[in-house]
């Protein structure tokens, strides 16, 4: 029986490409039809999403990708995620009256690290030219695009706000004085004059992999860094905190920067090897709930039942708990990443999983951390306990914001895959730096101001994000590539996909199509820190018994309308070469195609 569906599965053996944005979805596809590989597809979605959705993501974000070499049959992290500047210091922030890094405005910014990271994977891995995967982005941002009704209201409520105290942002996003209506067509001109010089500057080299280095110095070493520059020696800006700051970015951090690659994190289950980012992200989070949750007979529940939705959250806070305790840049701290994935130490914590919802944030220790565990619960206590939850990066004060981040999934007729979760550099993270048509992102918002802690500021220390892309393989040959935007919880939209997937359902639209959930139970990641101990908000659409019987369990419901939580896509490739995508109908925007 086939499976009702909000949206076809998309079947093909051509191609597939999944976005959060139907427009990008098509340029990637384009890609494909001129014959370059996932990488070509996935740097010109990439580029594309930056102008059509930019209150999620921008040029001066930041970028995580798993991509996997059909042909060398490896699968790496590509880290596009800048660090600290090397001014970037607890005793500065201190100095400004901060004990938190405000959720916007230029003492948030880290090294922009997504432009690199693009460039790094086209380079390395696609065939297409520069000009080629740059020009729809050019095009968009010069001849407008259908603006969606999140950024126009987005803009609303940040009109004020931008006249007064962001006057590069009124002039790009208020453009003539009036917010740009939903649907109308929008331009950005300024970027794409910005992207129109980077391109004739990088052609004057002859041979592609030096056009692509050339683009590189032109952001980190050329006019766009000298822009940059320029305007942040004098730049002092309005801020959440209340007050103007001056960033601590300079051309220096700008000029050594390079995204960089590495091997990805792996954790078994059921058939499955899981590939994530290190701990200098999240993704390891969604690893350990698949190792606590392997003592769990998840085959034989409704998986939008209260039993399923119970377990997942249970072993969600546990492992959640434990990235505040122990995640920060492997580079900096010791994070015993062997034990946290282990059978034994996680056979232990999943003892801790009971019929009733746990109200408490429970870490594990782990011999030789104690102290950093303890002085871990110490912030977390002092940061407070949030009534109604602000977990979304910026400007929540001020203006509607629902999501912080876009992703793309790309598998080709060659079996080469790459799942991204671009961010940062969104419209409401930073003033527009005049010349350029784009913002700084927000990232330092997520270390902390105190020592000790493994995700305390220290310059040319990676912050620990919660951007999180995926790759999965079966034994059986199945790939999967998948994510979602959603900060804190897109490990926890992707686990309840995953085993759904595995466990449940093989059509993957149906997947995206049950109803969602997630936990706030532990710190959020974004400003201001706090957390809501026993939370769990749930789409309507798990029904009333459902809803009735989790309360009954001691969780807090929060109850969303139905189709309002995650924003998912996945792609896979069978083992005889059929590829297959989906894409959630949630905010009416993703969109998956293929042939």
């Amino acid at each position: 029986m086939t499976a009702f569906t909000t949206r076809p599965e998309i079947k093909g053996t051509f191609g597939v490409v999944t976005s959060t944005h139907w427009i990008a979805t098509a340029v990637g596809m384009r890609m494909l039809e001129l014959g370059g590989n996932a990488f070509d597809a996935a740097v010109a979605t990439g580029l594309v999403l930056q102008v059509v959705e930019p209150h999620l993501n921008g040029p001066g974000g930041d970028l995580p990708i798993l991509l996997h070499n059909a042909s060398q049959n490896e699968t790496k992290v590509l880290c596009a995620q800048g660090p600290a500047p090397a001014t970037a210091t607890i005793g500065h922030y201190r100095s400004e009256n901060l004990d938190l890094i405000p959720g916007n405005g230029l003492l948030a910014t880290v090294i922009p690290g997504a432009f690199d990271g693009w460039m790094l994977l086209l380079r390395d891995h696609g065939t297409l030219p520069l000009r080629t995967v740059l020009e729809p982005a050019i095009h968009y941002a010069n001849q407008g695009h259908p603006l969606l009704p999140r950024v126009s209201a987005t803009i609303t409520g940040l009109k004020d706000f931008f006249e007064t105290e962001w006057p590069t942002s009124y002039q790009t996003w208020v453009p003539g004085g009036a917010v740009p209506k939903a649907d109308s067509i929008f331009k950005n001109p300024v970027l794409a004059e910005t992207w129109s010089r980077l391109l004739q500057e990088a052609e004057t080299q002859s041979v592609r992999e030096r056009q692509i280095d050339a683009a590189r110095d032109c952001f980190y070493r050329g006019f766009i860094a000298e822009e940059i520059g320029n305007y942040l020696k004098t730049a002092e800006v309005m801020d959440g905190s209340g007050a103007r700051h001056k960033a601590v970015l300079s051309t220096d951090d700008l000029s050594g920067y390079s995204a960089t690659y590495e091997d990805p994190v792996s954790a078994s289950y059921k058939g499955w090897t899981v590939l994530k980012t290190g701990p200098w992200g999240q993704g390891p989070v969604l690893l350990q709930s698949l190792s606590l949750l392997r003592g769990f007979d998840l085959e034989s529940l409704d998986p939008s039942g209260p039993e399923f939705v119970h377990l997942v959250t249970e072993a969600m806070k546990l492992a959640f708990a434990d990235r505040e305790a122990y995640y920060g840049d492997p580079d900096f701290c010791d994070v015993p990443l062997n034990v946290l994935l282990s059978d034994d130490y996680n056979a232990a914590r999943r003892s801790l999983i009971s019929e009733i919802a746990s109200a408490d944030l429970l870490p594990g220790t782990i011999p030789g951390f104690e102290t950093q565990v303890q002085r871990t619960l110490e912030v977390i206590n002092g940061a407070g306990i949030s009534e109604s939850g602000v977990y979304e990066p910026t400007m929540a004060h001020l203006s509607e914001k629902r999501g912080d981040t876009v992703h793309i999934d790309v598998i080709d007729r060659w079996g080469n895959i790459v799942s991204a979760t671009p961010s940062g550099g969104w419209l409401q993270s930073s003033p527009i730096i005049p010349g350029l048509g784009f913002a700084l992102n927000s990232r330092a918002q997520m270390y902390w101001l105190q020592d000790g802690l493994p995700g305390s500021l220290a310059p040319g220390k990676r912050p620990r994000t919660t951007l999180t892309p995926s790759i999965a393989f079966h034994e059986d040959g199945t790939a999967l590539a998948f994510g979602t935007p959603g900060g804190d919880q897109q490990d926890q939209w992707q686990l309840a996909l995953f085993l759904r997937l595995v466990h449940h359902e093989g059509n993957l639209q149906a997947a995206l199509d049950m109803p969602l959930f997630h936990t706030t139970h532990f710190p959020a990641s974004f400003h201001p820190r706090q957390r809501q101990p026993g939370h769990i908000m749930a789409e309507e659409s798990f029904g009333a018994d459902t809803l009735a019987s989790l309360r009954k369990q001691g969780h807090s419901v929060e109850v969303a309308d139905a189709w309002t939580i995650g924003r998912l896509t996945v792609a896979a490739r069978d083992p005889g070469g059929l590829l297959r995508a989906g894409a959630t109908p949630r905010l009416m925007q993703a969109y998956a195609a293929g042939r």
